[in-house]
């Protein structure tokens, strides 16, 4: 594990790679309707600036993972902080919608490169028992900046325009990037015990060290996330078409066909030990449910206080403070209960927190005032920042040292994916339960309710995302209690961790 200082420079470098693509997601949302009415795009043209991140992040996040164990994690970060910085320069001074959307997918790539090796610093840096609070540190600051975000577009955009939002980005980035580039990892030997040369054996040639990159099971993995994000995004917007109906089958298709192929190759994209521990897939099954649920409890609120409550966007975002605010004190609350009570108990309460907020948002009506709007709010975020902290942990904690990164990726994955599942399962929910009210909104701007349909239609959608997160409880139940063992492959590595343990510190005594 690295010294203090390592361990520092790590937790610094974590948040600030979270953070930074956590703001650029939430001052976006802000700056597009201003961006539009600049660049004269159309809303589909818009829509794209989200779609095509979405689809370059999600698609690579397990690849940049692998890219992380097997060239250092510290390189591939420094390189996606550099490249999400030069793009978010590079949108700032965009002339045209077309240079925006192609630039935002390139951000996208660099955002997938940069987010497991988060995750991945962190595991080389601490020990498995101590992971519990670097995480929460990373969850907290992700929720500080959901808060910070609308607040900070809005005033930039407000006062300096949409390009601003973009280049608040730049100089963290680059500097973080530049800083990790600059930090010299010391080598293995010399974090050796002076007495392990004496009894090392030989090492083993580097080209027996480092398995091959799977790059067709990166390809086919690309292909199976990008329809499947590519469908879910757009779900709300037009519903059950050709393109997401398509979108879906080569999803289904190349999803079936990777599978067949990481059976078989030898070495695979995704390592067999990190899914076979028993505790990993259950985990991400958890963060799958809770993201579902939330996120798609979160778009039928926000619909509700705006649409049948007819409240304006501020008083829309002070109902929802809460949930944000619990993200950030819930999350060294989950790391203390996660190290006293285990994995397993606190994940469960965790989902049972998210079950009653999202029951509880199915029984508002008209009438409802601002507590009970913001007593679910405060449920969801409770609950919320206690499974991500948790399930987290166990994803990351459970990995060896030289499979981090891949983790990583399987847990940003995870977190892109669940998102998207949850928005388009309401808004299909609500397509069923309700008649469907699209005056008042251009073609393929999103769905819209009437207010006594949505209200009439809200209750059974959320009750069926109450049942996404129980059936997520179900798979807390397989996380392990308190005791955990010590997974293989920790090494002491001191400084800044710089990717797999090298094999002289495998082959040593």
């Amino acid at each position: 594990m690295s010294s203090p200082r390592g361990q520092r420079l790590t937790l610094v470098a974590s948040v600030t790679g979270a953070v930074v693509v956590a703001l650029d997601g939430t001052v976006l949302t802000v700056a597009q309707p201003r961006l539009q009415r600049d660049l004269n795009a159309t809303f589909a043209q818009v829509q794209w600036t989200s779609t095509g991140y979405l689809i370059a992040v999600a698609s690579l996040l397990v690849f940049a993972g692998r890219l992380g164990d097997r060239y250092g994690h510290r390189h591939v970060f420094a390189l996606g902080m550099l490249g999400f910085g030069a793009a978010s320069a590079g949108i700032g001074l965009a002339g045209g919608i077309g240079w925006v959307i192609g630039l935002r997918v390139a951000q996208g790539v660099f955002g997938a490169l940069l987010q497991p090796a988060t995750l991945g610093m962190l595991r080389a840096a601490y020990p498995p028992d101590r992971l519990g609070r670097p995480v929460a540190v990373r969850t907290g600051a992700i929720g500080l900046a959901a808060v910070a975000g609308p607040l900070v577009g809005g005033a930039l955009t407000t006062h300096l325009g949409w390009r601003a939002v973009f280049f608040v980005n730049v100089a963290p980035a680059l500097a973080m990037g530049l800083a990790a580039l600059a930090v010299r990892a010391p080598s293995a030997l010399a974090a050796q015990a002076p007495g392990a040369l004496a009894v090392r054996a030989p090492a083993a040639p580097r080209e027996t060290a480092r398995p091959r990159l799977d790059l067709p099971g990166a390809g086919l993995l690309a292909v199976a996330l990008a329809g499947l994000v590519h469908t879910l995004v757009g779900i709300p917007g037009t519903g059950w078409t050709v393109a997401t109906t398509l979108g879906l089958g080569c999803a289904a298709v190349a999803g079936g066909v990777f599978v067949r192929h990481e059976r078989r190759t030898e070495d695979p994209l995704v390592p067999p030990g990190v899914l076979r521990s028993g505790s990993a897939g259950p985990a991400l099954g958890v963060l799958v449910a809770a993201s579902a649920a939330l996120f798609g409890a979160l778009f039928l609120g926000t619909y509700y206080v705006q649409d049948a409550l007819a409240l304006d966007p501020l008083d829309s975002g002070l109902r929802a403070l809460p949930l944000a605010v619990m993200m950030v004190l819930g999350a060294p609350v989950a790391a203390t209960l996660t190290r006293r009570q285990g994995p397993r108990r606190t994940a469960v309460a965790g989902m049972v927190l998210v079950v009653a907020g999202v029951l509880l948002m199915s029984r508002l009506g008209r009438g409802s005032g601002a507590e009970a709007i913001g007593g679910c709010f405060l449920l969801l975020g409770s609950g919320f920042a206690t499974v991500m902290v948790t399930a987290t942990t166990v994803v990351v904690r459970d990995a060896s040292v030289d499979t981090a990164g891949v983790a990583g990726g399987l847990q940003q994955t995870a977190m892109n994916i669940g998102p998207a599942l949850g928005v388009a399962a309401a808004t299909t929910l609500m397509s069923v339960a309700g008649r469907g009210d699209t005056t008042g909104r251009p073609p393929g701007d999103g769905p819209r309710w009437a207010a006594g349909v949505f209200l009439s239609a809200m209750g059974p959608a959320l009750t069926v995302l109450a049942a996404v997160a129980a059936a997520g409880a179900l798979l807390a139940t397989r996380l392990p209690g308190r005791t955990a063992t010590r997974p293989p492959g920790d090494q002491p590595v001191e400084g800044l961790p710089d990717g797999p343990p090298r094999s002289e510190i495998a082959s040593s005594a």
